[in-house]
C-alpha cells in the first residue's frame, strides 16, 4: 500500500508542477524568442502555428527526474545504483538535449536549419553507443514472443539497439505534427511499460513511467488545440529515447515495435515514399507524415488526433499481449 500511496503521490506531484511551471517557461520561452518556425513547404493551416513556442518538452523531461529522484532519496532507495532505472534516465536525458540543440540553433538562425541531418544522427549514435555501454554486462539476447526461444546476439546486440534508438527517437520525431498528437500517443505506449514494470516489481522504473505520465498529462493541457507551445525536438527525441531504453531493460524489443504503434507506422509511410520518389518519381500516398495526409483529405486536425489515439490505444494492446507471451 505504501509503494502505491508513493506512485500515487509522485504522479499527482508531476502533474502538478507541469500544471503550475508551464505558463511560466512559455512566457520565458517567449522573451528568448524560441518560437515555432514554419517552412515553405507547411500545409496552409500549420502557417497559422508559427510563433508559438517550442522546447516545451524541457519541464516534461526535467520534472519525472528530479520527482522520481526526491522521492527515491525520500524513501532511502539510491535509484542511481539500479541499472534499469539508470540507463532509462540516461537515454531519456541524453536524447533529449540532442534535440534541444536541435531546436535551440533552428530558433536562433529563425528557420528550420537546426543540426544537420549527419550531425544528429551521429550523436544519436554516440548516445546509443554509451547506453549500450552501460547496459553491455546484462543480457544481450531477445527473446520470439509465445515461444521461449532465446537468441543470443552478443556484440551484435549494438546493433540493435542502434536501431531501436535511432528509430524510435525519430519515430516520435515524426509523429510530433498535430497538436496533442506526439505526446498523446506516447503518453498510452508508456501504460504497457508501467503495468509490465509493476507486475515485474521493477518499482523504479514504475516511477519514473508514472513521473512522466503525470508530466505528459500537464504537458497535454497547454498543448491541445489550439497549442500553446511544442515540446520541439527536445521532447520528441527524450520520448522516442525512453521508449527505447525502456523496451531494452525490460527485454521487450520486438513488443516495442507493437507498443509504439503509431511511430512505426508513421516512420514506414515517410520510407515508403522517399523510396517511391527517388526510385520511380511517384508518390505513393498524397503526403507524408501519413497524418498530414488526413488533413489533406478534409478531416480536421482534432478528429485526426483521436483517431491516432484509438489506433494507438490497440497497438498498444496488442503489444501488451506480445510482452505477456
Amino acid at each position: 500500500m505504501s509503494n502505491i500511496l508513493q506512485l500515487a503521490g509522485c504522479f499527482l506531484m508531476s502533474l502538478g508542477l507541469v500544471l503550475m511551471a508551464m505558463p511560466e517557461l512559455i512566457e520565458y520561452l517567449k522573451k528568448l524568442s524560441l518560437k515555432q518556425t514554419v517552412s515553405e513547404y507547411a500545409l496552409e493551416d500549420d502557417q497559422k502555428k508559427a510563433g508559438t513556442p517550442i522546447m516545451g518538452g524541457i519541464l516534461f523531461i526535467v520534472v519525472p527526474v528530479i520527482v522520481s529522484l526526491l522521492a527515491s532519496l525520500l524513501s532511502g532507495v539510491n535509484v542511481l545504483a539500479d541499472e534499469k532505472y539508470l540507463i532509462t534516465a540516461v537515454a531519456f536525458v541524453g536524447y533529449g538535449l540532442i534535440g534541444f540543440l536541435d531546436d535551440w540553433l533552428i530558433a536562433v538562425r529563425k528557420n528550420n536549419d537546426g543540426l544537420k541531418p549527419g550531425q544528429k544522427f551521429m550523436m544519436q549514435v554516440v548516445l546509443a553507443v554509451l547506453v549500450f555501454l552501460l547496459y553491455r554486462k546484462s543480457d544481450l539476447s531477445i527473446t520470439i514472443p509465445f515461444t521461449h526461444l532465446s537468441v543470443n546476439l552478443g556484440w551484435r546486440y549494438a546493433i540493435l539497439a542502434l536501431f531501436m534508438f535511432s528509430g524510435s527517437s525519430n519515430a516520435v520525431n515524426l509523429t510530433d505534427g498535430m497538436d496533442g498528437l506526439a505526446a498523446g500517443v506516447t503518453l498510452i505506449a508508456l501504460i504497457p511499460f508501467a503495468i509490465l514494470a509493476w507486475m515485474r516489481q521493477e518499482f523504479n522504473l514504475v516511477l519514473l513511467i508514472l513521473c512522466l505520465i503525470g508530466a505528459l498529462l500537464g504537458y497535454l493541457h497547454f498543448n491541445k488545440k489550439p497549442a500553446r507551445v511544442f515540446m520541439g525536438d527536445t521532447g520528441s527525441l527524450a520520448l522516442g529515447g525512453i521508449l527505447a531504453a525502456l523496451a531494452m531493460v525490460m527485454k521487450e524489443e520486438i513488443a516495442l515495435i507493437f507498443i509504439a504503434g503509431i511511430p512505426v507506422i508513421e516512420t514506414v509511410c515517410v520510407l515508403i515514399q522517399q523510396i517511391s520518389v527517388r526510385t520511380f518519381h511517384k508518390r505513393v500516398f498524397i503526403y507524408t507524415p501519413i497524418h498530414y495526409a488526413f488533413r489533406i483529405k478534409g478531416m480536421r486536425e482534432v478528429n485526426i488526433v483521436r483517431m491516432f489515439w484509438i489506433v494507438e490505444a490497440l497497438f498498444a494492446v496488442i503489444g501488451f499481449i506480445i510482452a505477456l507471451g
